[in-house]
């Protein structure tokens, strides 16, 4: 399909007078030419930046790109390249390792799997998959984490320490760079230049004595009058922080106590139908005289036989085997040589080999059996527990499927709740191994008085993951080993199962029979063939047409394989199928920077930009993408710029061919008594029309929701615009007070249509209930219990997303004095509006200043920065604000954590964290650097999310609750 191609050169004229930029103090990174060390007359003198193809001896972005140097890298204290893009103001929710994701997620609602243990960017809060990650202006391999075929670029492949700068353009992009580019571009430049060595130690820990990070960076580089050649090696060990050991996360949902917790419980809970009384029955077994949770009053029954009515205390807490960090080590190398056959042409290579190994942990996984378990497993749901098993204390069979030639065996099984704590917990470990090569030749054509530009390149990468799960379970051998002790006993290796004697009562023999290693594995591959060439075409009245043209081909291959008891239905956890995929892209471009105005006709200069990139896609067919500028330097001290610019985003390999899999969400039932006792809140007509009898209790808040790819998906298409202005007043600029001072204001817009996302889960029940409507219905079964045992939830095209927001930007150096040399940066972001609305009309429940689904919009987050510097001594003193969120309290709405328990909504406050750093540096070789620093200086923690998943907050939003991070750092050049 081509994508309608539109035309508002009017309005970004009439607009322009608010262009967007950032300062050209901010904009000036190093030549890509070498220029470092001397060679300026036997390299190329061009300038590559990102935002623009065309190179030039002296040019700056058309668009807002902000630069992380290696000393904004340094001062963070961070060791992974997703924590620090994370902590940008412009940067929305997104993976990291403080998402203890396997096992408790399930798979992604976008059907690329839990991606355990990796770190992504989300910029403009539009999704990590519309942002487009290069290395060195090429593209970076997907990611791998052994659950799926991912859509995003997992930044724990890439280590820190090949890092020069980092440049962050939030602008569309497609027109330069292609697909994903929707919300902007993050292009990483690897290290080039470097002559000598350097040995970079790292240590950090919180201030309770766990967490602990260590890193070793090694870098060696030599220059010669030919050729410079750098290699780098990296590791990093970060260690867990576990749940239980903070306060905040120590249960499922803060201040609630044991009311969200499992009903999987060690003793189990058994939900039956008496058949010689016709009584339900919601029963746990007693421990003893001295049980604790045994109390007539509290559990509303008493009997004789063992057992007591299941209540909240019964319930199990899960909350305290998971971790709050997840432990990572990440080990890389990496090598770049140049060689320079004269002043016109050079080649190059690159490789790099990088491995993470990191650990997810989950409780002990439950076993949930019966009509109303809702697994979406046949085996689990439909189980058949026998009279004859000798440990059944009911003396009858317990059966889940109704069986209409036996009446006699009705359905009287409703749930059983196990939970072996005798297998341990889930642990799910993750080997990533990426490999990387590139090569290409540079090169500089002189016509007259005119140089081009040339290159052309080739990359392959592969991201190649395996991950092991212990502690899960075989339903095919428990359903065998509840069964007939006679089919049990005619099977190799089988024993008759116990699931309801309680802790202690799964012998190493069941356990040997039910409890089986699963390993998964995935692999992505990407390789990118790719010529570009750039110039002045010719030389007009208000000065050079400059150009730049390209082509590019990218094959994409992905694959998951889960393990073979997983595809014959036989796992007990999260369910999914083998996905494989591969398509490939043919794709040119051309970009014009055409001088309207001669200099100091209407001010300095005016300038128009024009790109066009069209791309041939083996899956759905062409699309083309324009893009348009406008930049105008008034005067020395100001600058405006406004932008245009259409985009789309292919369908990945898991969106287009990733099989039915399952994601666990947290999900309130309103036709069923919430887990808190509140009355359902559905319509009842409507609910008795959908089978919910009265009285039904929703037993769990997580429902199995199945989701997967589609192949008749659609690309993605998004409009972009952004304008803004730059004022350096001169004012400022070397006064007694001021070196410079750069204000800087960015309005931004972005207009996604056709977004391939599965419709909010919670949306759909929802209006289903309101509206029983087959739209919102269809895919959504109940059991005869009530509980709902399916729920298909399948990716499309939805209807569109809206955003737009403010950046504000202030940075001030001051003169230097007898006191030192001060800087202070202060960067906002302010998001107006955000609205995604399905296909249908259904407004998504995202939405700026709410929390919903982990992730969080504030309408403001400031980061605020003084640095100083006197001698060889330095500071710097940093301020990040994340405004005030709100969220549903769902059924903790009874519950004094609930803030606003009028409307049924909690606020997070406003949450401000204090930075500080300060490093001495020895003139002892070519310089060693010392470095300590605090992050979270206050110990401020997080504000209680209720309806977050796990940990009783946001972990994409906020640090970790309870622990300053204490650091230091030992940097030796040689």
């Amino acid at each position: 399909m081509n994508a309608p191609c539109r035309h508002p050169l009017v309005a970004a004229v009439a607009l322009c007078l608010l262009g967007a930029s950032l300062p050209a103090a901010a904009q000036q990174p190093p030549t890509a030419d070498g220029q470092q060390d001397g060679r300026s007359a036997t390299t190329l003198d061009s300038v590559q930046v990102t935002g623009t193809r065309i190179r030039k001896a002296e040019i700056e972005s058309q668009t807002p790109v902000q630069t992380l140097t290696r000393e904004d890298i340094d001062r963070t204290g961070l060791t992974s390249v997703g924590d620090i893009l994370q902590s940008l103001t412009g940067s929305g929710s997104a993976l990291n390792t403080k998402f203890n994701s396997s096992g408790n997620f399930g798979f992604s609602p976008n059907g690329d799997g839990v991606g355990a243990g990796s770190a992504q960017v989300d910029l403009r809060n539009l999704g990590a998959k519309r942002v487009l990650v290069l290395v060195d202006g090429v593209r970076w391999v997907n990611e791998s984490s052994a659950s799926g075929v991912g859509a995003t670029t997992d930044l724990n492949t890439i280590p820190l320490a090949l890092v020069e700068r980092i440049d962050v353009l939030e602008d569309g992009a497609s027109s330069l760079y292609g697909s994903d580019a929707i919300a902007g571009v993050v292009n990483i430049i690897t290290r080039r230049d470097f002559d000598g060595g350097q040995v970079t130690l790292n240590y950090g820990q919180y201030g309770k004595g766990d967490g602990t990070q260590k890193g070793l960076d090694l870098a060696w580089g030599m220059n010669t009058e030919r050729s410079n050649f750098f290699i780098g090696a990296s590791r990093v060990e970060q260690e867990p922080i576990y749940a239980s050991t903070r306060e905040q996360s120590r249960f499922p949902t803060p201040g609630t106590g044991l009311t969200f917790g499992s009903s999987g419980t060690p003793r189990g809970r058994f939900i039956l139908i008496d058949p010689n009384t016709g009584a339900e029955l919601d029963l746990t077994p007693n421990q003893g005289d001295n049980d604790p949770f045994y109390d007539p009053a509290q559990t509303g029954c008493d009997r004789t036989d063992g057992f007591h009515c299941f209540a909240t205390a019964d319930r199990f807490n899960f909350a305290e085997y998971n971790m709050l960090l997840t432990p990572s080590t990440r080990t890389g190398v990496f090598g770049q040589y140049r060689f320079y056959f004269n002043d016109r042409v050079q080649a190059y290579a690159k490789v790099l080999a990088n491995r993470r190994e990191s650990v997810n942990q989950a409780a002990p996984e439950p076993l949930f059996l019966g009509a109303d378990a809702g697994t979406g497993n046949a085996i689990a749901d439909g189980m058949f527990v026998s009279a004859a098993n000798p440990y059944n204390p009911f003396g009858f069979d317990l059966v889940s499927v109704d069986d209409p030639n036996t009446p006699q065996n009705d359905i009287n099984l409703v749930m059983i709740g196990r939970r072996p704590v005798e297998g341990g917990p889930r642990v799910y470990e993750q080997n990533v191994d990426t490999r990387y090569f590139a090569a290409g030749l540079e090169g500089r054509l002189d016509a007259g008085d005119r140089s081009w530009f040339w290159d052309a390149n080739f990359s392959t990468a592969k991201n190649e993951a395996r991950q092991t799960n212990y502690g899960s379970y075989d339903i095919r051998n428990i359903a065998i080993a509840l069964g007939d002790p006679a089919v049990c006993a005619a099977t190799a290796g089988c024993v008759p199962l116990n699931v309801f004697g309680g802790p202690g009562t799964l012998t190493p023999d069941m356990l040997a029979w039910i409890q089986p290693v699963v390993r998964d594995r995935s692999e992505q591959t990407l390789d990118v063939f790719s010529a570009n060439i750039s110039g002045d075409l010719a030389e007009l009245w208000a000065g050079p047409l400059s150009f730049a043209a390209g082509a590019e081909h990218r094959r994409y291959e992905g694959s998951y394989q889960p393990d073979a008891l997983t595809v014959a239905g036989f796992y007990n956890g999260v369910p999914s199928l083998p996905t494989s995929g591969d398509y490939n892209v043919s794709e040119a471009y051309v970009e014009l920077n055409v001088p309207l105005l001669k200099p100091d006709t209407f001010g300095k200069s005016l300038e128009l930009s024009l790109a066009g990139r069209y791309s041939d896609y083996s899956t759905f067919g062409s699309q083309f993408t324009p893009k348009y500028g406008l930049r105008w330097q008034v005067a020395d001290e100001l600058l405006l710029r406004a932008t245009y610019a259409e985009g789309f985003r292919a369908p990945s390999i898991g969106e287009l061919f990733g099989s039915a899999s399952r994601a666990d969400l947290q999900i309130s039932d309103p036709c069923l008594i919430g887990l808190d006792g509140s009355a359902p809140r559905g319509n009842p007509a409507n609910c008795a029309a959908l089978g919910v009898p009265t009285g039904a209790v929703q037993a769990n808040s997580q429902i199995s929701v199945t989701t997967g790819g589609n192949r008749d998906l659609e690309p993605e298409t998004a409009r972009s615009f952004t304008t803004g202005l730059v004022f350096s007043p001169g004012f400022a600029s070397g006064a007694s007070w001021s070196d410079r001072l750069d204000l800087e204001l960015t309005f931004y817009r972005h207009s996604l249509e056709g977004a391939v996302q599965a419709i909010d889960a919670q949306t759909q029940l929802d209006l289903c209930v309101q509206t029983l409507d087959p739209l919102y219905c269809d895919g959504i079964t109940r059991s005869s219990i009530g509980g709902i045992n399916s729920f298909s939830n399948r990716l499309t095209n939805l209807g569109s997303i809206k955003t737009d927001g403010w950046d504000a930007n202030l940075f001030w150096s001051l003169p230097e004095t007898a006191a030192g040399r001060f800087k202070l940066s202060w960067q906002n972001t302010l998001v107006t509006r955000y609205q995604a609305v399905g296909a249908a009309g259904q407004v998504q429940p995202r939405a700026v200043g709410i929390e919903v689904n982990d992730s969080a919009i504030p309408d403001w987050t400031s980061t605020a920065r003084l640095d100083w510097r006197r001698d060889q001594w330095n500071a710097s003193w940093s301020v990040r604000h994340i405004s005030e969120l709100k969220e549903e309290c769902g059924d903790a709405v009874a519950f004094a954590v609930c803030s606003n328990p009028a409307d049924g909504t909690n606020t997070l406050p406003a949450t401000t964290y204090n930075d500080l750093q300060v490093g001495y540096r020895f003139d002892w070789q070519q310089g060693l650097q010392l470095t300590a620093g605090v992050n979270n200086l206050a110990d401020k923690d997080p504000p209680i999310c209720l309806s977050c998943s796990l940990n009783g907050y946001d972990a994409s939003t906020y640090d970790i609750p309870g622990g300053r991070y204490f650091y230091l750092r030992a940097d030796l050049r040689f």
